[in-house]
């Protein structure tokens, strides 16, 4: 179908005004750029009960992770947990690239949501960003009694690049013995750096998130020309799928990561993982952070929600 009109009145804003895509500007640029157009794109962040900001240890040094908290459950009572992995490309963005993000899940599941500000390529390549979110999960459930959660109650998540991060650590907590994670959030996500798909070829945009930003990104994040066929770096290239926690996974129809996003939807399902695969239709990449721009956006977060309350229960 064509894009939505209000994706479509988006696309035409940027064209008309010379926005240039990201991977034309310095790194700096496009890191203030890709904040400055996903906060704008947002509208305004939801109140949540409290935000912390807390330091922890990492692989590379301390590593900053803030947790968003919901209403106060019920005394005695533990909150599940959400580790949330941000976008970018694993090249840029921060914590609050996915802060409007954590904070909506964080009130509609009533969860507590953790988010890692894991290390950037090009200056720390694959695979730091993986080895940070792992980190960032043994973190949450080793501290789960003074942070009152419930570490066999631990959902991951992310949005393209987060999305693989989150998929990659499944894998991760599979082979080496945890922590347990319930369920799995994959929004967009990469799965395949060596992907040849039908949307990779067809949405080359420049007004949109297309293929020549794939190609920019993982340029950045994988340093040797093997690394692309590790599986925590392509999880859709993995041996074996099997007794991985189940998947929601959400794709864009207008994204040139739509297809590995499905496809690797299938192999989960294939391997005896439940996985159930929504497609939003006439929308780019990265829409799931638009709630202030695109209806699509906040029907994304509502059904994510709906699926995160189901497996956190």
């Amino acid at each position: 179908m064509p894009l939505h009109p209000q994706a479509q009145a988006l696309r035409d804003r940027r064209a008309s005004s010379g926005t240039p895509p990201l991977y034309t500007l310095t790194l700096a640029e496009a890191r203030a750029a890709d904040l400055a157009d996903i906060r704008a794109a947002a509208g305004t962040p939801e109140p949540v009960s409290a935000v912390e900001e807390h330091r922890i240890p990492g692989p590379g040094g301390e590593l900053a992770l803030r947790l968003y908290r919901p209403a106060r459950p019920a005394p005695g009572r533990r909150l599940p947990v959400l580790l949330y992995l941000f976008g970018g490309g694993w090249t840029l963005g921060s914590p609050d690239t996915s802060d409007a993000i954590c904070r909506a899940l964080t009130n509609a599941v009533g969860c507590l949501t953790a988010s890692v500000g894991y290390r950037l390529a090009p200056e720390h390549p694959f695979p730091a960003a993986v080895h940070d979110s792992r980190a960032a999960a043994r973190w949450l459930a080793e501290q789960a009694d003074t942070l009152g959660i419930d570490p066999d109650r631990l959902a991951v998540g992310g949005d393209s690049a987060g999305g693989n991060l989150a998929a990659a650590l499944t894998l991760i907590a599979r082979d080496e013995d945890g922590p347990a994670i319930r369920h799995q959030l994959l929004v967009y996500p990469n799965t395949d750096q060596r992907a040849d798909t039908a949307s990779l070829r067809e949405y080359d945009d420049p007004a949109l998130f297309n293929r020549r930003s794939v190609a920019w990104y993982r340029g950045h994040y994988l340093a040797g020309p093997t690394d692309g066929d590790h599986p925590h770096a392509s999880p859709l290239r993995a041996p074996s799928l099997a007794g991985l926690p189940p998947a929601t996974v959400i794709t864009a129809e207008y994204d040139p990561l739509r297809d590995e996003g499905e496809q690797y939807a299938e192999a989960l399902r294939a391997a005896g993982v439940p996985a159930e695969t929504r497609r939003f239709d006439g929308v780019p990449h990265g829409f799931f952070a638009m709630t202030g721009t695109l209806d699509a956006a906040a029907e994304a977060q509502a059904y994510a929600a709906a699926r995160l309350r189901e497996a956190l229960r």
